[in-house]
């Protein structure tokens, strides 16, 4: 499964992703607002989890590459929520990019890639994205791609320690309908 937007190319992860995405995960801007990946191996690991996820469900993260240069830009894509919430069962849209490619929409151009996977192929009826309320960056991306603000649906992340600041999650959410009605 490859897709291609106007700048990139989305494709699934190989062999060849787990060092610049490693490297990526190792870059602490990076990762500000994400659940840390502190070894090789557990880039590897989560590389090895999307592969399994796209095996068992059909869809996943993809890699993200420039489509001029083949430059790996990060991953973005769908995957179903695997722990309990109030909000579950769901699929979430995420994004991961390296810094070089910050500022420079291709987060938002993914995600909408990633999104009209998700609406027109997969048939879902919502696809939701949550964030640090402190990572403004990627609740503008959601902004953006017409996801609504869910205040109601805000939660503490249970596979976050209660002490860290990453444990409370702002939700978004995306209905087919709004999605379907929006220009895109």
């Amino acid at each position: 499964m490859i897709i291609q937007t106007d700048r990139l190319i989305l494709r699934k992860s190989c062999d060849d992703d787990r060092a610049p995405f490693a490297a990526m995960s190792a870059d602490t801007a990076v990762m500000r607002y994400l659940r840390a990946l502190p070894t090789r191996q557990a880039c590897d690991q989560w590389i090895d989890f999307q592969i399994k996820h796209w095996a068992e469900h059909g869809f996943g993260f993809w890699v993200v590459e420039d489509r001029a240069t083949g430059s790996f830009l990060g991953a973005t894509g769908l995957f179903r929520v695997f722990f309990d919430a109030p909000f579950t069962p769901a699929v979430e849209i995420g994004w991961r990019l390296a810094r070089a490619a910050w500022g420079r929409g291709i987060a938002t151009e993914a995600a909408r890639a990633s999104l009209a996977f998700g609406f027109d192929r997969l048939g879902l009826d919502e696809i939701i994205a949550y964030a640090a309320p402190a990572n403004e960056a990627s609740q503008n991306v959601m902004r953006k791609l017409g996801m609504i603000r869910d205040e109601a649906s805000d939660f503490d992340h249970p596979r976050v320690e209660a002490d860290s600041p990453l444990r409370r999650q702002v939700m978004y959410r995306l209905p087919r309908a709004l999605w379907e009605g929006a220009s895109r």
